[in-house]
């Protein structure tokens, strides 16, 4: 059997694995948020809100953390850092750990989407079959984004959207050929989901009204007010989650988060979960029963306080996300984006309407097509959100408004952040991702790999004698300067002492830190590629030292470097 012909065959499977995970995933929070809340708002007066939170984020950290040995991290980001950086090879325990604890905690009411923990579980059982049949890292990266798309056309329903958001997130490049395995994996993981629980779809929604041109200006300062409300999306996230790692504590950030949480719910019952149901309660016009769970809003019907009560939720959603998962929670910020979008798009809409200006607007339109807006600013997956969108809502009338306010959306919100917010949360930690297919293989090559140690040290206190004594023997024209610990003192090259070199006198006299000098830079043993090659570039050398905890280790050259890239490139090339 050819490749191309096997890893069809295990796309497949992949396919079918991912979307019974997510079949269990989604009927598993189902069934806890049935349990915990079904005919409870009158009789308890939403105090069991309070307590809810809190259950669900320590049972998940719990388990998380001393059964599964598998706590933290955001999911996408994670998976993106492991293609990147860890040879596409993801922890056994993640084919199943996060199904269990992202079902404990949204369950249990954390403000977060399954999306992001049945990615994680998809792409875990793609990289693991690839560790299974012996497949090298660029297949294994493939196999990861066949369990992506195959969790994400399950959950929703939409193979198209899961597999251009495999392209657009999950997968640096693609070809022809590999994408052929990805729309298997999809088309695999949706009919596995609608088998075993039918034709279940995340929103029900008809398209009644058609699209009008007249609607546009309007659908323009959509795009823009998506951006801004992207921006402050990550911003609320990036900011919630850095005041709750002030906590040194895991106990305190559980009790702090899950009762902010908690409290939160209490007030805002939409918030609850992740939120669908009020989105399909404003697609469907019942706008007016939001406000029935809130047991201090419920008796108001005055139609300014929907405005108000979903203004609040739209400054609040990111926050109790953001809560959710600094706190211990597992779970992602795809569903709350798009939930925070919905709620924009019914806002701005329901706004207008009651104004009574112009011509009137559709609020079914306006709260999906704002749906791909936020999304397409948070997540920068402008293809991924109008499919998604399109395809879950059977809305491909509304393609022109879908591709219109996802590109005014993500040129708004990178005018401002030019990184999406799966890109933030790694470079908070420290962590970074390549840009391109070019960076991404040079950051395969490490300082270590390309270290020269055949450059003979020189002591400082050394004279001009004993460095033309190692002259003499050198293939190299660099000497570096070394005292007794190994630290690097400085510099010497050939071209330093060819005036003297020669001087009898001077031989005898000289001394080498007298004719040392500083290189224009210094490696770090540690250092990635990308930050070694911007000092080469900033100082114009072509040779330059690494050190490993102040001692000097070596030299790298700039054609070492070139050298290494070029022999990658052509294996690359061949796989």
């Amino acid at each position: 059997m050819s490749n191309q012909n096997f890893i069809l065959i295990l796309s497949g499977i992949i396919g079918i694995l991912s979307g019974l995970a997510a079949v269990i995933l989604k009927e598993g929070v189902h069934f806890i948020q049935n349990f915990l809340t079904e005919d409870f708002y009158v009789q308890y007066a939403n105090f069991l809100y309070i307590i809810y939170p809190i259950i669900g984020i320590s049972a998940a950290f719990i388990l998380s953390k001393y059964l599964f040995k598998d706590f933290g991290g955001h999911g996408i980001p994670d998976v993106l850092f492991t293609i990147s950086k860890k040879q596409s090879l993801i922890p056994r325990v993640k084919t199943y750990s996060r199904v269990i604890t992202s079902a404990l905690t949204v369950g249990f009411g954390g403000s977060v989407g399954l999306e992001a923990p049945m990615l994680v579980t998809g792409s875990a059982i793609g990289s693991n079959i690839g560790v299974l049949v012996h497949l090298n890292s660029k297949k294994r990266a493939l196999l990861i984004g066949c369990g992506a798309a195959g969790a994400i056309s399950a959950i929703f329903g939409a193979p198209i959207g899961a597999v251009i958001f495999a392209i657009e997130v999950i997968l640096m490049e693609i070809s022809t050929a590999s994408f052929i395995p990805l729309l298997i994996a999809s088309v695999t993981g949706s009919l596995t989901s609608m088998i075993l629980i039918g034709r279940d779809r995340v929103f029900y929604f008809d398209l009644q009204d058609s699209f009008e041109a007249s609607h546009m200006p309007y659908y323009l300062v959509l795009g823009i007010l998506c951006g801004i409300t992207s921006l402050y999306f990550s911003k609320a996230v990036m900011q919630t989650e850095k005041i709750m790692e002030g906590f040194e504590s895991q106990l305190l950030r559980i009790l702090y988060g899950g009762a902010l949480l908690g409290f939160v719910l209490f007030f805002f019952p939409p918030i609850y979960g992740e939120g669908y149901d009020t989105l399909n309660m404003l697609i469907r016009g019942e706008s007016s029963q939001l406000l029935d769970k809130s047991p201090f809003f419920s008796a108001i019907e005055n139609p300014y306080m929907i405005l108000f009560f979903l203004a609040f939720v739209i400054l609040i959603k990111p926050v109790a996300s953001a809560l959710t998962l600094s706190a211990g929670g597992a779970g992602g910020i795809f569903a709350p984006s798009l939930y925070v979008g919905g709620i924009l798009g019914f806002l701005f809409a329901f706004g207008k309407n009651m104004i009574d200006f112009h011509i009137p607007l559709p609020l079914a339109h306006f709260t999906l097509v704002a749906m791909c807006g936020v999304m397409a600013g948070v997540q920068h997956a402008p293809l991924s959100a109008i499919f998604l969108i399109a395809e879950i809502t059977g809305g491909y009338e509304l393609f022109v408004p879908l591709m219109f306010v996802s590109a005014i959306s993500f040129v708004t919100k990178t005018y401002y952040q030019k990184d999406s917010l799966y890109t933030l949360q790694l470079k908070e930690k420290g962590r970074y991702l390549p840009e391109t297919p070019d960076q991404e293989l040079l950051d395969m090559i490490s300082i270590h790999q390309v270290i020269e140690r055949d450059l003979l040290p020189i002591h400082p206190n050394a004279r001009l004698k004993d460095l033309i004594d190692l002259v003499k023997i050198s293939k190299r024209n660099i000497f570096p300067v070394v005292d007794e610990k190994r630290h690097l003192r400085g510099i010497i090259t050939l071209d330093d002492i060819r005036d003297i070199m020669f001087d009898a006198e001077k031989q005898e006299t000289v001394q080498i830190q007298s004719l040392m000098h500083s290189p224009p830079e210094i490696l770090s043993a540690d250092e990635n590629m990308q930050k070694a090659m911007e000092k080469f570039e900033k100082s114009g050398a072509w040779n330059l030292p690494v050190v490993e905890d102040g001692r000097y280790i070596g030299f790298v050259s700039k054609s070492r470097i070139f050298n290494s890239y070029r022999k990658r490139l052509i294996r690359k090339k061949h796989e």
